[in-house]
């Protein structure tokens, strides 16, 4: 029974790698913790195409962000 529960981690990991291996082909710019972290949203039944928004929409406050930051930093306002 324990070698049952080791093949589906390991099947599991198999799955994780693969998608980190494409995500990174298509320049997802995503980690493996948060490549795991989608995957699990997704299986927990969030819509895939709003979870690819939200992160997009993350990423342009972001850019934001570090935009003011930078600024802030040169002396302007």
């Amino acid at each position: 029974m324990a070698s049952n529960g080791t093949d589906r981690v390991e099947s599991a990991q198999q799955t994780l790698d693969i998608l980190f291996d494409i995500s990174q082909l298509l320049n997802t710019q995503l980690d493996r913790e948060t490549l795991a972290t989608c995957v699990g949203m997704i299986e927990s039944g969030v819509n895939p195409e709003a979870l690819a928004a939200v992160i997009q929409e993350l990423r342009r406050e972001s850019v934001i962000l570090r935009t003011q930051d930078s600024q802030k930093g040169h002396g302007e306002t």
